[in-house]
């Protein structure tokens, strides 16, 4: 039966896009700040992963709009402790806005956790660079570039040898954490170490929030690319050219290169911004960015997500410069138009290999048969030791409840996977025998510990207990619904419709033969409006108390919608 079901789904896994175009976003659920690179024909892009675990997701691709998940620059919990702490960094911190580059055969990647002990101390921003031979892993420990202040930063390989390290800081103070102002540095790729002078180079065009530093060197120029107006609807993407790495950088007099901060609150996609650009072997450019969908007052449960637009390099004039007594001409610089027939991110762009059509995957299926966790998987900060094991029972996922709740700044027991549309169809089945008071274990939407929905199953007394828990983003956690389940037999599928801006939610006491309704809720409820998008998973604690319990996971199902 369980093979069945799984050929089942798996027979709806492809969708194509309209004949001859592809269909934004490329990258969808929560995959923001992308950074792209190229070796030969293949294509990289790595983002922002904040406190989840495996860090910084690699996705690869051939033609630009068919990207498959390889690896993280992340995978290992040596990785990520000291100076690198993802075991108990806050919610919204850790690792933000990496860069990825290829350069003679090694591919590196640069980035910042962001630590704020809770404490009243100044947060910690620690800029590192991992490297690796195979963009899939196995990467690097972190080399921790130290006197590196701000977030955001870029690695450039000029092309007489030297290496640059480009970062944000706090406008002022070149050596104060923060964003404000872009600085400049050369560094030793040896030693990892800053060295030489380092300059302040630009404040962006308005001066707020300049921060996404990418530097190019194309058309006898150098090229500072950055973000600027913040992360919401006025998020832009600006650019200054320079002659010298060091500046001055003369601004583009067409900025932004990229912003949907002129379009209507309407449009499909806001908050654009926050790119980097790639050339292909035949000469032409695109560019990735961030954006957020409209799907739901203004927003989306996805959080940001990864774009694709093209673009083409146009002359525009910087300044005039006086060439005798009685005459003036126009300096003309090659700057970057992005979407340049419209102007906007579309949610149709045409194919860059026409012959190449984007295939969406819209199903995604696990029975836990392999002996490795897929790399859709994620949790939230590094998972405890003997969080879960794919062994002990083969062909299920095992969840040990263990004593941290969701609402702490712990790493609880929490699995899942994002979630990629705002419409979807999610179906768990776990087999799950509670035996001591307390414990219990089941299915959560998650979007931040202060925004989630669980389906739960527990033992008080001699019953056993559906109950369906809210927390909603300022509010307490509270009950939504609580079922005493008299026909229990140990086995249960959790099953979650999402349509039109509502969940429904269903279960199944007879392996799917019969579902039974348990509640409907608004979409609202759990949009958490912050950097990241919601998971859907499952989830197991036993509040506090040790226990020896713990819950079998059979598979998982998961089908969305494109609006």
């Amino acid at each position: 039966m369980k093979k069945l079901l799984i050929l089942f789904f798996q027979i709806f896994v492809f969708l194509t896009a309209k004949e001859g175009f592809f269909i934004n976003p490329v990258i969808s659920g929560a995959h923001p700040d992308p950074s792209i690179c190229r070796a030969g024909d293949d294509y990289y892009i790595v983002n922002s992963s904040f406190e989840y675990f495996p860090g910084l997701p690699i996705h690869h691709s051939k033609d630009l709009v068919n990207w498959e998940l390889i690896g993280h620059g992340l995978h290992r919990e040596d990785q990520c402790n000291g100076d690198m702490n993802l075991v108990d960094v806050q919610s919204d911190g850790g690792i933000h806005a990496p860069t990825i580059r290829y350069h003679k055969g090694t591919f590196y990647i640069i980035t910042t956790n962001v630590y704020n002990s809770g404490d009243g101390k100044p947060g910690l921003m620690r800029n590192f660079v991992i490297t690796a031979k195979d963009p899939s892993g196995p990467w690097s420990e972190p080399h921790i570039i130290e006197g590196a202040p701000g977030i955001d930063p870029d690695i450039f390989f000029d092309t007489d040898g030297k290496v640059y390290f480009t970062g944000t800081h706090s406008p002022g103070d070149m050596n104060a954490n923060g964003i404000g102002e872009i600085w400049i540095q050369e560094l030793d790729i040896k030693k990892w170490k800053l060295t030489g002078d380092r300059k302040t180079v630009w404040d962006g065009v308005f001066g707020c929030c300049t921060e996404g530093p990418h530097i190019y060197k194309e058309h006898g120029l150098y090229y500072l690319l950055v973000a600027e107006g913040g992360t919401g609807k006025n998020h832009a993407v600006m650019m200054a050219a320079s002659k010298d790495i060091f500046g001055p950088y003369e601004e583009n007099q067409r900025n932004p290169v990229l912003t949907t901060r002129h379009v209507t609150n309407d449009y499909f996609v806001n908050s654009t911004g926050h790119a980097d650009m790639i050339q292909l072997p035949d000469g032409r450019w695109y560019m990735v960015s961030l954006g957020k969908r409209n799907d739901l007052d203004g927003d989306a449960n996805m959080g940001r997500e990864t774009y694709l637009i093209p673009m083409k390099w146009e002359p525009t004039i910087v300044k005039w410069q006086q060439v005798s007594k009685t005459k003036w001409e126009p300096v003309r610089y090659l700057f970057p138009v992005a979407a340049p027939l419209s102007g906007k991110v579309e949610r149709f762009f045409p194919l860059p290999f026409a012959e190449k059509p984007q295939y969406i995957s819209n199903s995604y299926v696990d029975d836990f048969t392999s002996k490795n966790l897929n790399l859709k998987w994620t949790f939230i900060r590094v998972p405890q030791k003997k969080t879960y094991s794919l062994n002990v029972n083969p062909g299920y996922l095992r969840l040990y409840p263990k004593p941290n709740t969701i609402e702490n700044r712990k790493n609880f027991s929490l699995i899942g996977f994002r979630q990629k549309e705002s419409d979807f169809d999610y179906e768990v089945k776990m087999n799950y025998k509670p035996s001591d008071e307390g414990v219990e274990s089941g299915i959560i939407h998650y979007q931040k510990e202060r925004n989630f929905l669980t389906s739960t199953i527990y033992k008080a007394g001699k019953k056993i207990f559906l109950e369906q828990r809210l927390k909603e983003k300022d509010k307490k956690l509270v009950s939504l619904k609580k079922v005493s389940l008299k026909k229990y037999n140990g086995s249960i599928i959790f099953k979650t419709i999402s349509r039109k801006d509502e969940y429904t939610f269903y279960y199944s006491l007879d392996d799917g033969e019969n579902f039974s309704y348990l509640s409907s809720l608004d979409a609202l409820k759990l949009l958490d409006r912050n950097y990241t998008g919601a998971l859907l998973g499952m989830f197991a604690t036993s509040n506090g108390k040790k226990t020896k319990d713990y819950a079998d996971f059979d598979w998982v199902r998961y089908k969305d919608y494109i609006r």
